[in-house]
């Protein structure tokens, strides 16, 4: 230890290194067995060589249209069919919770805590819901404004409310559930709806093909299919 006369702060030199001699024997000179194997091994490219490719025999292959598989161009037919529909309904149809399908609100303390729609089903707060728990519908009762009137009265008991009914409730002679779409297609129909699903398959490519051949020719490529 230095110990400094002007600071009287102590400084540890620190110890001197010096370097290690390595000492080599006859064995450390000789190569690593597998060394140049691993090396190989290590430099070598993924994939397969192109020597081991081999040309496919396809004199045997035969292209089949959708048109003559019967079972699969009429199972695609109908789904096209079951699309067009759900397209239809979607556009047209009222949702259920629409406010003109109204049937009748739950208050309490004159705060709507439930409502309820023509075709039965309610919409509630969380608390209302926590209050009301699991509500077994009656059997008999599959929907309707009968349902939601005795869905009414249930959710009105469990939180202490009223029900008041909406100018906008019907009777149930009046309601008329959602038309279900059906899947039993006639031969015509799923004819039709494959030639229909087709052209409307080359309506799409067509712009699709325009603008790629456009494209080859605006950056001077030339493909010579005659070859």
């Amino acid at each position: 230890m230095i110990t400094s006369l002007a600071n009287p702060r102590s400084y540890l030199r620190p110890t001197q290194s010096h370097p290690s001699k390595t000492t080599l024997t006859t064995a450390d000179a000789l190569p690593v067995a597998g060394a140049d194997a691993a090396t190989a091994a290590g430099n070598t490219k993924p994939g397969i060589p192109a020597s081991a490719v081999k040309k496919l025999d396809t004199s045997g292959l035969k292209t089949i249209s959708i048109k003559d598989v019967p079972e699969l161009r009429d199972r695609m037919a109908a789904m096209w069919l079951d699309m067009q529909a759900a397209k239809s309904a979607l556009a047209t149809d009222v949702p259920d919770n629409a406010p003109q399908n109204t049937y009748a609100t739950v208050k309490v303390n004159g705060k709507v805590v439930a409502t309820l729609y023509n075709g039965g089903s309610v919409a509630m707060t969380n608390e209302a819901a926590g209050k009301v728990g699991d509500l077994q519908d009656p059997p008999g009762l599959n929907g309707g404004p009968d349902l939601a009137q005795w869905r009414a009265e249930r959710i009105a008991k469990a939180v202490g409310g009223t029900v008041e009914k909406a100018p906008t409730a019907i009777a149930q002679s009046e309601w008329k559930p959602r038309q279900t779409t059906s899947t039993n297609y006639s031969r015509a129909q799923l004819d039709a709806a494959f030639d229909a699903m087709m052209a409307e398959q080359q309506k799409a490519i067509g712009p699709r093909s325009a603008g790629y051949s456009a494209q080859r020719e605006s950056s001077g490529g030339h493909a010579d299919f005659n070859a």
